[in-house]
């Protein structure tokens, strides 16, 4: 074992799209795959589970397609996830994955014995799938159908079901093993419910397209680190300049906000009439 300092390496892309039938999750997962190929669409595959659907929007460029059949098994998408790898692609699109969790409970519940201790023969086989997308070697963009959620509440002595928002059709917990994870409406608008890269993180919601692509992969790829991009913060000689380096580096917004402010007010200061004599000298330093 061997301590050494904390570094972001190039990274490959884990993200996913949640949303209701007809949101745009596929459309919006070409969008994204065509800006992290920037442009090069034969270098993007999908697995496509949804009937066809990935061949609606062939127009977009020639994007590669490997249908499925079911049952769509995780063994059957870890095959088909190494398929893609082995062509050399470099973003693959798991439409949806929700049908994985379908089978898994269809083959749960048609296990004998005790329904708990039969989640040991299912686990497994779950963890292999998530492990799989974690380390493939491309950039990995997967879709989840969302449907209502409900938690039962007390009312009168008796317990009833009340809505509580969408839940997407998977495990409870596959949304931390993602570092972007989209919800989208069903206007196609999007905002991050789950954002590690910080360039979409409290931000209003928007219409993924192509761009939103290009900033992923900048963050991806950018070796520059957060000390690096503090040194220029504090090199920036106007307000013109910091603003140019903020726009440079989206994924170090919201980190360095503070600092970024704190750098703007202090240009401002420098440069306001208000703060100098006629003669040059500063305001605050007469007697």
């Amino acid at each position: 074992m061997q301590l050494r300092k904390s570094e972001r390496q190039q990274a490959k892309i884990k993200m996913a799209l949640q949303g209701s039938s007809g949101s745009g999750k596929s459309l919006s997962s070409l969008l994204l795959a065509k800006g992290l190929t920037n442009d090069q669409l034969d270098k993007v595959a999908v697995i496509d589970t949804e009937n066809g659907s990935a061949d609606l929007y062939a127009h977009l460029g020639n994007y590669n397609v490997l249908p499925l059949q079911p049952p769509y098994t995780p063994e059957k998408f870890i095959e088909a996830i190494t398929i893609c790898e082995e062509a050399g692609m470099e973003v693959i699109i798991l439409d949806s994955i929700s049908q994985v969790w379908d089978e898994l409970l269809d083959y749960h519940s048609k296990l004998p014995g005790n329904s708990f201790a039969n989640w040991s023969k299912v686990t497994p086989r779950q963890k292999a799938f998530i492990n799989k997308i974690l380390q493939c070697d491309a950039h990995v963009i997967a879709t989840m159908r969302t449907k209502q959620d409900y938690v039962l509440q007390q009312k009168d002595g008796k317990y009833v079901p009340e809505k509580v928002g969408l839940k997407a059709v998977q495990r409870d917990d596959v949304s931390y093993e993602f570092t972007i994870v989209f919800d989208l409406d069903i206007k196609h608008f999007a905002i991050a419910s789950k954002d590690r890269t910080n360039l979409f993180s409290g931000r209003p919601e928007f219409m993924i397209n192509t761009s939103t692509g290009k900033r992923i992969l900048e963050w991806c790829t950018s070796p520059v680190k957060e000390e690096d991009v503090k040194l220029r913060i504090k090199d920036c000689l106007s307000v013109s300049q910091l603003m140019e380096l903020y726009k440079e580096y989206p994924s170090f917004q919201l980190p360095l906000k503070a600092l970024y402010q704190a750098k703007k007010d202090l240009l401002e200061k420098l440069v306001n009439p208000q703060n100098f004599s006629q003669n040059g000298n500063s305001i605050s330093n007469r007697a």
